[in-house]
Parts: C-alpha cells; sequence; structure tokens
C-alpha cells in the first residue's frame, strides 16, 4: 500500500538537533556546513577505499610543501621509494645492486660506471681515467689487489670533469687502500662515498715534475744622443713538483716603449710563475738604453756615448739570481759617438768603439722546451754617429740601423736598437713569455689566458704564454 502527501509548500526548518528540512534537502549541520564534509563528525573508518576518487594502477599518495595530497608517479620495475627529504614528495629510483667486480687490471684503464676494479701496481704507477660524461648516481670502484699502492700509486685523472670540487688529478697511495666514487653534480664531480684503509684522506693530489721558461720583456734602445741598445729581459728556467690542484698564475711582461725625446731607454715588464707550494720565479725586465750609465736590469742596457770618454753599460742579473738571468751591457764611447749594445741571456752588450761603430747585442740562450731550439733574450744594438751601428744579438735583439732602429722580436724578450739623433727612430723592446711543459697524462686542461697549447712533445704538453693567464695542475 502507497501513501502520498501533497502539499503547496514545505518551509524551511531546522530542528533542535540540526537536522534542516526545506522543499529540496535534508542538511544535517552536523556533517555538512555550506557543501562542505564537518570531517571532525565522520565516525573513524567510514570512509572505504571504494568511496575514493580513483587513480592511475601503481600510484602512491604523499603529500607537497603546501600539505595538499599528490600522486607519486609510478616507478619502473625494481625500483625502490626514495625520500627526497622534507617538503617535497618521494620518487621512485634505482635500487643499489652493488659493483660488479672486473678482472685485474696491470695497465692504464678508462673505468665504467658501476664496476668495481681490482689494480695490481707491482710493476709501476698506473692511471685510471673515470667515465667521460656521468650522470649523477654513477659510481666507480678501485681496490689495491697487491698491496702495492704504496710504493706504485694509482692516479685516478678526472676525465673532464671534477674530483672533490676541482678538475684534478687524485691518487691512492696505502697499502691495501679502496674507494667508491659517486658522481653528484656538476659542482662537486665525483666525491668518495665509502673506502678502505685511507688513512686521514682518502684521496691525495697528484704530484709531478713541470718545467718552466720566464722570460721578461726587453728593454727599448735610446735616441738623441744616448742611442744605447736595450737589454733584453732577464732568462730564467725552473722545474718543480707541482700537486694537482694547485693553480699557478702567469704574468708576461710587456716590452719598453720609447723613452721619450732625448730621453734613455724604458725598462721591460717582468713576468713570473706563482703558485700555492712552489718558488715564485721572477724575471726583471731588461734595462733601458744609456745614457750613462745604462739601465739596470735582467740584462742591462749599454751606455751611451752622452759626454766625453767613458759610458757606462747598466748591471745586469739585477736583482741577482742564480743561475744569472742576464748580463750587463756594453760600453760607450765619446768619440767616436758609438753606444754599447744591450746584454744578452748568455753575453754582455758588444763596446761601441770607432772601428766597429755601436756594440753588437748580447747573445740570446737557446731552449728546447717547445720541441725544437727557439733563442730568446738577445739584446739590442747600440747606435753610432759615426760609424756602422750595431745589430741586435741573436734571439730577437733589435738592429741599431739603418734607422728607423728595429724593434725587440715580440715574445723573445728582445732588447729595442737605440738610433742616434732623431726621437721616434729607436727600438722598442719586445714582449716576454712564459712557457710550461708537463707530461701528457697530467695536464688537466684547465687554462686561462689563450695561452698555445701543443701536446705530444716527446710525451709532454706545452703551454706558451704570450699574455698573462693561469693553469690550474
Amino acid at each position: 500500500m502507497t501513501s502520498k502527501l501533497k502539499v503547496d509548500t514545505i518551509e524551511e526548518v531546522t530542528s533542535a538537533n540540526g537536522v534542516t528540512v526545506d522543499g529540496v534537502n535534508i542538511k544535517d549541520s552536523k556533517l555538512v556546513t555550506a557543501d562542505s564534509v564537518v570531517t571532525a563528525n565522520i565516525t573513524d573508518d567510514a570512509v572505504t577505499l571504494a568511496k575514493m576518487a580513483p587513480g592511475t594502477d601503481g600510484n602512491i599518495i604523499s603529500y607537497d610543501a603546501s600539505g595538499n595530497p599528490v600522486a607519486v608517479a609510478t616507478g619502473n620495475s625494481g625500483q625502490v621509494l626514495t625520500s627526497a627529504g622534507a617538503g617535497a614528495p618521494p620518487t621512485f629510483a634505482d635500487a643499489f645492486t652493488g659493483l660488479a667486480l672486473q678482472s685485474v687490471q696491470t695497465s692504464n684503464f678508462t673505468a665504467s660506471a658501476s664496476k668495481i676494479y681490482p689494480v695490481n701496481t707491482t710493476s709501476g704507477v698506473l692511471n685510471v681515467t673515470l667515465p667521460s660524461s656521468p650522470s649523477a648516481g654513477d659510481r666507480v670502484g678501485v681496490v689495491d689487489y697487491a698491496g702495492t699502492f704504496d710504493s706504485n700509486a694509482l692516479q685516478i685523472f678526472p676525465n673532464g670533469s671534477k674530483i672533490e670540487g676541482v678538475v684534478a688529478s687524485k691518487k691512492l697511495d696505502t697499502e691495501r687502500e679502496g674507494v667508491v666514487l659517486q658522481y653528484v653534480d656538476s659542482t662537486q664531480g665525483w666525491l668518495p662515498v665509502s673506502g678502505i684503509n685511507e688513512g686521514t684522506q682518502a684521496l691525495e693530489p697528484v704530484t709531478y715534475s713541470a718545467d718552466f721558461l720566464i722570460v721578461a720583456g726587453g728593454g727599448s734602445g735610446a735616441n738623441f744622443n744616448f742611442v744605447g741598445g736595450g737589454g733584453a729581459g732577464g732568462y730564467r728556467t725552473s722545474t718543480q713538483t707541482v700537486s694537482s690542484g694547485t693553480t699557478i698564475t702567469v704574468t708576461v711582461g710587456d716590452g719598453a716603449g720609447p723613452g721619450g725625446n732625448g730621453q734613455p731607454g724604458q725598462r721591460g715588464g717582468d713576468s713570473s710563475i706563482a703558485g700555492s707550494g712552489l718558488t715564485t720565479i721572477t724575471s726583471t725586465g731588461g734595462g733601458g738604453g744609456g745614457g750613462n750609465p745604462g739601465q739596470t736590469g735582467g740584462s742591462g742596457g749599454g751606455g751611451g756615448p752622452y759626454s766625453p770618454g767613458t759610458s757606462v753599460g747598466g748591471a745586469g742579473n739585477t736583482p741577482s739570481t742564480s743561475p744569472s738571468q742576464g748580463n750587463p751591457g756594453g760600453q760607450g764611447f765619446l768619440p767616436p759617438g758609438a753606444a754599447g749594445g744591450g746584454g744578452g741571456a748568455s753575453n754582455a752588450g758588444g763596446q761601441g768603439s770607432a772601428p766597429a761603430g755601436g756594440g753588437q747585442g748580447g747573445q740570446g740562450t737557446a731552449s728546447s722546451i717547445t720541441g725544437s731550439s727557439v733563442t730568446r733574450g738577445g739584446g739590442g744594438g747600440g747606435g753610432s754617429y759615426v760609424v756602422v751601428s750595431g745589430e741586435g744579438g741573436a734571439g730577437g735583439g733589435g738592429d741599431s740601423g739603418p734607422r728607423p732602429a728595429s724593434n725587440g722580436q715580440a715574445n723573445t724578450g728582445g732588447g729595442g736598437g737605440g738610433a742616434p739623433y732623431a726621437y721616434g727612430q729607436e727600438g722598442s723592446g719586445g714582449s716576454g713569455i712564459v712557457i710550461i711543459s708537463v707530461p701528457d697524462a697530467n695536464y688537466s686542461g684547465n687554462v686561462t689566458g689563450s695561452p698555445t697549447v701543443t701536446t705530444g712533445v716527446s710525451g709532454k704538453t706545452v703551454m706558451q704564454f704570450t699574455g698573462s693567464g693561469s693553469y690550474v695542475a
């Protein structure tokens, strides 16, 4: 039996217990307020999974930094859920299942990610090159197979990436040492995440021998009454042990310009190398042509016939170094009005004289650091009023005449030639150069200042700096 009730209007009425009846709905204010569920009044366990909105198979519900629910995307088969830390939902990532053991290495090798290599250095030092273009999370392991890392180290080359924040090689040099490296990011690169028998530091800097040639800028020749040849820039060599990661700062001296109308020449700029743990080597700029006396410098400027009698050449090897960085300029005489040549890296500048004219510039010194013999550090020729002007010394020294005098050769530190009579006819000094030679295997590639870099020079990489810059060992 069915009963029906028909009314014209139902007025909204709210009972004492909060139930509201209107013409459309029956509402309980304890459960619903302004069309929102009052969660505090829902009985525990009353909402079942069947009442939840559908989602993607395999997704997990988490919360973001604002506390809002988010779905964690489904990972791949075999992956594990990994925490991303507070304020971020977790993510799926590959599970670390260990490094695959490789055969014993007895020669230099390039490592691959997810592998561990026993290394036998019984026969000598070995090198391992880390993978190129690594991805975050890549791991590589190495271990001392024969207990010989203390006598023959294993050197680790970064292959363009960083190790512990620096593009520099490292080494393992403790008996039975081993380490696992993990690539983190481009800022820090490879970091040691575990090790055995590593002592106080898992990765030691690699040390190796580097050769240096440091030539300063040459002095300029004099004009008018002075006309002495400019001295060559100081010429020094050095062989030192450098540590990987050390920044070697390179300064290259300019050649000197003219000294002014009726004035002696000017001194060239100093060249140097410096770095933590290194002995700083400075070559002094060549002295300007005189004048009486010629100017002091790496090599001294030639004396000019400014007044009757003898004009003394400038002292070389100033300040004093051992071995000597240069030689004195030659003497000038009036009469006959012939100036001394500038000193060179190998010997003193020639004296001016009546029969010979202006003194010849001192000879430079040859070096094969670049793979072929090149002579640098020649003194400038001395000028003469009455007879033949002096020639520049071998190694970039400028000739005195015929006017205008020649400039010292660029990147040799050669002294400029002296020129009688006219301002602006004297030669400027040649610019200096700094050359660094390191074993090919240890060259980091980390340079500034745009040096010319040549590899494979009898197993060495040669960097020729013609301007200031740096090299990270």
